[in-house]
């Protein structure tokens, strides 16, 4: 499993011009899932992005995390992080889970960081999506388990 998070002072995911996403200063995390990721892969998974220590603490320095600072987390389905491009131009999406597979470890995902205590907004799994975000920093971490 992947992701790529950002840290973001506000973000919204929006299928066909509604808004079925929303938070405001926390971490836009978009999920790939792959064909060996199970329920334990998604807790583990979980369980980063919770102690993730990417926002500022009173020295300035990336100390706090969300489950230290009560900030919100927009989770949404990405298969092309598992795209390869080595060869040729256009991606291969073979290391991508199939849709019947991804679907229920991304949920699971949300599910386990909402039992850490965290805010959880989402995307819609396999529906076209316009994602919107400030990014605070820059900051971007790609993370795998």
């Amino acid at each position: 499993m992947r992701a790529l998070v950002q840290r973001v002072l506000r973000a919204r995911v929006s299928v066909d011009g509604a808004v079925v996403g929303e938070i405001a200063d926390g971490l836009c995390v978009l999920v790939g899932v792959t064909h060996s990721d199970d329920d334990a892969t998604a807790r583990r998974m979980a369980e980063k992005l919770w102690h993730l220590r990417v926002f500022d603490d009173a020295e300035h320095q990336m100390g706090r995390s969300v489950a230290d600072c009560s900030r919100h987390l927009l989770v949404i389905s990405q298969f092309t992080l598992y795209g390869d491009t080595r060869k040729g131009r256009r991606p291969s999406w073979t290391a991508a889970a199939r849709p019947e597979h991804a679907e229920p470890l991304v949920a699971a995902v949300v599910v386990a960081l909402e039992v850490l205590g965290a805010t959880v907004a989402t995307g819609r799994f396999g529906a076209d999506m316009a994602v919107e975000l400030v990014n605070d920093g820059p900051v971007t971490l790609m993370i795998e388990v």
